[in-house]
């Protein structure tokens, strides 16, 4: 098969809505989604065979950033291919003075890249964004990228709600292989910024930059200048020495010096300040990022959680992230008008569960003012193998959330999953621990549940999954706080809050998964959801707000997270159907979610 060399690849002015990566924008980049030739891999016969050679064609086509089981890639394939193939062909007009970067988003799992037959890197772990340089790779005029990816099908890799049977089952779903978020290029100077981590500290109205650099022999300039909504607010630099990688600075962000006033960020406003880094050597500017954060704190306090030193009470939903057609995949505008749902039904933050969020989404969330649990996703056994792949991607993950004010939380286990005997199991108890301090020392700011659901071991919150669908019954588990902390409150888990040897310590209380309420067409047999079945809408809504209203009567309890927002496949408990329209009455949910107010309850 014969495939068009694309032409020089046309600059895209960085506007959010595309931009892959919002918080570290350049004036250009070059985006490489669309139609990649393609191949399965079945017999792994392709490095051997040097598939990656330029004068080889692939046997089929995809269009990227989907995987090939969904319907957007083209290919739509359910069977399991291990081993699948990707390349691209472009034009590229060499800038000696300019280094090339190719970013990738997510790619499931392991990932190797040559250009023009040069091997250039691999990565491992699917849900995490990585990047090469490409430089020294690079020809005048034509060239060629070739991807392999292994994703074997393996309870050894973090995978979240992909299925690892033959087929779909319970609450999880069709698995992702291959590219599944963008994948673009970005030209950069040589001597360039590379990262930068954002700190906000709302006590003193500052906010503290440590911004990474190649290794250089001469001396720059680094500059940041806060804005916001287009008001200047502060400039600073600082001198970077001959071989210096990394600097620290700090911005001041109080709008008037005399009054001392911090714009901060909440659900309810979330402001958020602009900063452009800018990197000068001998006077002129050779790079220049422009970015954004938001000055928020969150802490426990007394059995509380704290949003900037005030009680926040979390009204959050399970958001899955698939999507109509395309799995784990969307687009902006799918993203964008998943989460004004969410806030249009009253809701204040999303859980974001078992996947990992487009860089996008994140942005979304800290404009549109919904707080956000960030997960990593699971794997389901417990050998050596399997804890190095979740200590790794979960730095990975934590990296990519750092800089956003949403993201509060960490959750890094979930039900036990992959550590099923860590009741009893030291050893178990132990990895969920490490993971926990390692999350802690990259992130001190946030808040990180260690497994959540149950048995917990090391954890910030006390969260419980309690899918009991009798609104009296579930009263009568939460009556008694004494009992049910190092209890088991849950009725339809039976699962006890905290691993052997590990007690109640004032945490914070948040019912973190109920509902779960199943409402589909019943034509299928294969539609599952949690408890007794009801008929009618009102019957949902009914149940909906019993079971919110036990929740929010009880003082005790810091919030909740209500299971979940879409149908996925055969799960049918969404509050907007598989293709993310509404099944229920915007405004009957919004007035349930709101009947909590600071000084009591309304309730009709």
């Amino acid at each position: 098969m014969v495939y068009e060399t694309t032409s020089v690849l046309e600059r895209t002015e960085s506007n959010y809505e595309d931009y892959p990566r919002p918080q570290m924008k350049r004036e250009y980049w070059y985006d490489l989604n669309g139609e990649w030739q393609f191949e399965f891999d079945d017999e792994d016969r392709g490095e051997g065979e040097k598939f990656y050679l330029q004068e080889r064609d692939l046997t089929d086509s995809i269009q990227v950033p989907y995987a090939y089981q969904s319907a957007k890639s083209g290919v739509q394939v359910d069977e399991i291919h291990e081993v699948v193939w990707y390349k691209r062909e472009f034009h590229w007009d060499i800038d000696g003075s300019k280094k090339v970067l190719l970013h990738f988003e997510a790619v499931d799992y392991y990932t190797k890249v040559w250009v023009n037959g040069e091997y250039i890197g691999d990565h491992e772990g699917g849900h995490t964004p990585f990047s090469f340089s490409i430089t020294n790779a690079l020809s005048e005029g034509h060239n060629t990228v070739v991807i392999r990816v292994e994703d074997r099908n393996s309870v050894e890799q973090p995978i979240g709600k992909q299925s690892w049977k033959g087929e779909n089952f319970l609450c999880w779903y069709s698995r992702t292989t291959g590219i599944w978020q963008p994948v673009w290029l970005e030209e950069v100077p040589t001597y360039h910024i590379e990262d930068v981590k954002m700190t906000p500290s709302v006590e003193d109205g500052k906010l503290s930059i440590e911004a990474t650099l190649p290794r250089q022999k001469q001396k720059a300039y680094l500059e940041a200048c806060v804005y916001f909504k287009g008001e200047w607010i502060d400039t600073v630099g600082v001198w970077v020495k001959e071989y210096q990688t990394s600097v620290e600075l700090t911005a001041s962000v109080d709008s008037d010096q005399a009054n001392f006033r911090v714009y901060y960020w909440t659900p309810d406003t979330p402001n958020l300040y602009d900063v452009t880094f800018s990197l000068s050597v001998k006077n002129e500017v050779i790079d220049k990022v422009d970015s954004y954060f938001g000055m928020r704190s969150i802490e426990v306090q007394d059995g509380r959680v704290l949003l900037n030193k005030e009680t926040f009470y979390q009204k959050l939903i399970l958001d899955q992230g698939y999507y109509p057609d395309s799995l784990m995949t969307a687009d902006f505008e799918q993203m964008k008008t998943d989460l004004l749902k969410v806030k249009e039904m009253g809701f204040n933050g999303v859980r974001r569960h078992q996947t990992i969020a487009d860089r996008r989404y994140m942005t979304l969330c800290d404009q549109l003012g919904l707080v956000m649990w960030a997960e990593m996703p699971s794997s389901f056994k417990f050998t050596c193998k399997s804890m190095a792949r979740m200590m790794d991607e979960t730095r990975e993950m934590v990296t990519k959330h750092y800089n956003h004010p949403s993201v509060i939380i960490y959750t890094l286990m979930n039900e036990s999953w992959g550590v099923n005997e860590i009741y009893h199991r030291e050893d178990q108890q132990a990895f969920v621990n490490a993971i926990y301090y390692q999350t802690k020392a990259q992130d001190p700011n946030r808040l990180i549940v260690g497994n959540d659901g149950w048995e917990h071991t090391v954890t910030d919150l006390l969260t419980i999954h309690d899918y009991n669908s009798d609104a009296d019954s579930m009263r009568t588990s939460y009556e008694n706080k004494s009992d049910y902390v190092n209890g088991s409150p849950s009725k339809t888990s039976r699962k006890q809050n905290y691993a052997k040897g590990y007690e109640y310590k004032g945490e914070p209380i948040i019912i973190s998964e109920y509902g779960g309420i199943a409402y589909g067409s019943e034509s299928r047999e294969e539609e599952w959801g949690y408890g007794f079945r009801p008929h009618t809408q009102e019957e949902v809504i009914d149940r909906l707000t019993a079971l919110t209203k036990v929740i929010m009567e009880n003082d005790a309890i810091q919030g909740f997270c209500y299971t979940q927002l879409t149908d996925v496949e055969q799960e049918v408990n969404g509050l907007l159907d598989d293709r993310h329209e509404n099944k229920f009455n915007t405004e009957e949910i919004r007035k349930i979610l709101l009947s909590k107010q600071s000084n009591g309850f309304i309730f009709e």
